[in-house]
This record gives C-alpha cells, structure tokens and sequence, in this order.
C-alpha cells in the first residue's frame, strides 16, 4: 500500500506564492509519474502539472510560466512551487501517484487565494 500525505496549502494573497510537497511512502515500485490536480468549488477535478520518472513536465495551460512541478526522488516527494497566484487558483489540490496500473491519491490540501 502506498500513502501520499500533502502540505503546504494554505491562505495567500493575490500574487504571492506556496510551495505544496507530497511525501509518498509505503510499498513503491517503479513509479510511471506523480500529478498535482485541483478540484475548485463545484468544478470537476483537473490536472495541473504531471511529472514522468525520467523527469519530463506538463502543465495545464492556465498554470504555465506561474507553476513549477519539481521531483526528490530520494525523498520520493513531488513539489508544486506556484507562484503569481489568482483567485481562480483557489481549489483543493491533490497529489497522485501512478505505478502501473495503480493510482494513488493524497487526501487533499486547500488552497485559497484572496482578491
């Protein structure tokens, strides 16, 4: 089994930046790729930045040049900087892990960011 614990959510202003982690432990084996996603208020859960195990990145376009998916691979842990924050980044983001055919999620941390 594998468990991903996020942090670093939290308030922010308009502009500023956070820097989200996601530990994974547990049973892990030759991890494809970790995700960050976010699920705003009544909105369908989307992708905002993938990372593969050899180190290539996709950003939703809404994030590009803003977001910065990053990888310790000794510490198993993604990163998410995000900076220049908007209100419409306000959602809860969740961290995913995806090894073969298994996916894993993290329980989720809210993000909001005040106009």
């Amino acid at each position: 089994q594998v468990q991903l614990v996020e942090s670093g959510g939290g308030l922010v202003q308009a502009g500023g930046s956070l820097r989200l982690s996601c530990a994974a432990s547990g049973s892990i084996f030759s991890i494809d790729h970790m995700a960050w996603y976010r699920q705003a208020l009544a909105k369908q859960r989307e992708l905002v930045a993938l990372i593969t195990s050899g180190g290539s990145t996709r950003y939703a376009d809404s994030v590009k040049g803003r977001f910065t998916i990053s990888r310790d691979n000794a510490k198993n842990t993604v990163y998410l900087q995000m900076n220049s924050l908007k209100p419409e980044d306000t959602a809860v983001y969740y961290c995913r892990l995806v090894a073969g055919d298994l996916g894993y999620w993290g329980q989720g941390t809210q993000v909001t960011v005040s106009s």
